[in-house]
């Protein structure tokens, strides 16, 4: 063989390899889902519920067309305030008995 033939035989050969290693690969097999799995994911997508205090200060933040960093300050501090309101004790009430 000449030279040139070997050369011609080492390039085909290196094509036909080279074509193999950039072949693509197989997809992953797709995950079934079992029922442990699907109450799992529909725990994390259902929403959480809002107290009262929560919804109140979004509507009074959507009424002063609050956005973004300023919104969540807002309604951080209406709901620390709300929060306090309800928690404060009740003005102390004369006793029944003592009503006639």
């Amino acid at each position: 063989m000449t030279f040139t033939s070997r050369l011609a035989a080492v390039a085909l050969a290196s094509l036909l390899v080279t074509g193999t290693a950039f072949a693509q690969t197989a997809a992953p097999a797709a995950k079934t889902e079992t029922k442990t799995d699907a109450a799992a994911t529909a725990d994390k997508k259902a929403p959480k519920e809002r107290s009262a205090e929560s919804l109140e200060c979004s509507r009074q933040a959507d009424a002063k067309g609050l956005k973004g960093k300023e919104r969540k300050k807002f309604r951080r501090e209406c709901k620390k305030e709300a929060r306090a309101g309800t928690v404060a004790p009740a003005a102390p009430t004369a006793p029944a008995a003592d009503k006639k």
